[in-house]
């Protein structure tokens, strides 16, 4: 005689029925009953009990019968992105980006400032208030005009340093005043549900992984190229953080040459006179040798410790962020010519195409992984 689930297995077993049914369903295509019963191995009537439940909660929407259809036409289900909404922050040395997006971490609103990069604690902090305060702002005509409810149901920040388990920067060298911000209990002071805090190189890699060039990829070095150099790794499909989250900062050490790479780019601007990175790279673009020559030795030294990265993990995938991402045209085959010279292999290395708004993508994704962690507590046993 087969024993019956107890009161606390039989919640539990639900939970995991409730999870493998919204995991089917996050796909773009809706599914029936049926369907849904075969791609998660659960009795059509547990199926439908687990659909009935989350339909109740909003979770599930039931899609209009098929044109053309003859007979009674089963029923059709698809996730209902519009349940809820997620906030991505990126609160960085010259900006802060809020972005606003449904379930499926497409953006309905967004907001950007620029910062002054000497700013204090006290203005970054404000700065972050007024941009998250506009992107909130935008949502508020379609949660009128009846869609989502404009609920935040979950949070992710993204910051330079390293940030432990509590949002709390425990090391910035980068942005004045910033070490110790406790930035996750200042966000939630701002809106509702959890907040999570992470470093935005290991953001920037997740969204390479979610949305980006890496989608394909298990195992990618993410390489933050711009005003500084940064790191982030997916080891086996997922973002590494190490023990104490500070994996990738091997920029730390300064025999891998991130520290003073960008010193090369300086010294030609102030040779020439000119303003902005940005003019290195296309007087390089043109053929100019000093610039070329700057250009080659900020890789040689961004190479260092990629190199040290890539001996160490063995990639599939080696993907060029951040600012100077936009002129990776120049540095791609260089950074591939030195990789080649320190690295038993030479994994393939690709460009971002989300500018500077990756960082700030992966910051969704990191309130969606909240989302996702608990999107069955509570349902009924």
């Amino acid at each position: 005689m087969s024993e019956q689930p107890a009161g606390g297995d039989l919640s539990r077993l639900r939970q995991l029925n409730a999870a493998a049914v919204l995991r089917e369903l996050r796909g773009d295509q809706p599914l029936t009953l049926t369907e849904l019963s075969k791609r998660t191995r659960l009795s059509r009537a547990s199926t439908e009990d687990v659909a009935r439940d989350l339909l109740g909660r909003g979770w599930l929407t039931e899609v209009a019968p098929a044109s053309g259809s003859v007979g009674r036409p089963a029923r059709r289900y698809r996730f209902n992105a519009g349940a809820g909404r997620l906030l991505g922050i990126d609160i960085g040395g010259h900006k802060a980006l809020a972005l606003v997006t449904d379930l499926d971490g497409e953006v309905i609103s967004q907001a950007r400032l620029e910062i002054d990069p000497e700013a204090g604690r006290r203005q970054r902090l404000a700065a972050l208030d007024r941009c998250v305060a506009r992107a909130l702002a935008g949502t508020s005509s379609r949660a009128a005009g009846g869609g989502s409810d404009g609920q935040i149901w979950a949070t992710g920040v993204a910051t330079t340093g390293l940030v432990d388990g509590t949002g709390k920067v425990m090391l910035s060298d980068s942005l004045p005043e910033w070490t110790g911000v406790d930035l996750g209990a200042h966000v939630r002071r701002l809106v509702p549900g959890p907040v999570r805090v992470e470093n935005d190189c290991k953001l920037a890699a997740l969204a390479e992984t979610w949305r980006g060039v890496a989608r394909y990829a298990k195992d990618v070095v993410f390489l933050l190229a711009g005003l500084r150099t940064g790191a982030g790794l997916i080891i086996d499909g997922k973002l590494h953080r190490g023990f104490a989250n500070w994996s990738g900062e091997i920029g730390a050490l300064p025999a891998a040459g991130w520290q003073q790479a960008p010193a090369h780019l300086h010294d030609w601007l102030d040779a020439s006179g000119a303003d902005g990175f940005e003019r290195v790279f296309v007087a390089a673009r043109a053929g100019d040798r000093e610039a070329l020559a700057a250009v080659r030795a900020y890789v040689q030294d961004l190479a260092v410790g990629a190199s040290a990265l890539v001996l160490t993990l063995d990639p599939q995938l080696v993907v060029i962020g951040g600012g100077f991402s936009r002129s990776a045209d120049v540095m791609v085959e260089p950074l591939r010519r030195e990789l080649d010279r320190w690295c038993l292999r030479t994994p393939e290395i690709r460009v971002s195409a989300f500018a500077d708004e990756g960082v700030a993508l992966g910051a969704v994704r990191l309130a969606l992984d909240e989302v996702e962690s608990t999107i069955t507590t509570g349902l009924r046993p």
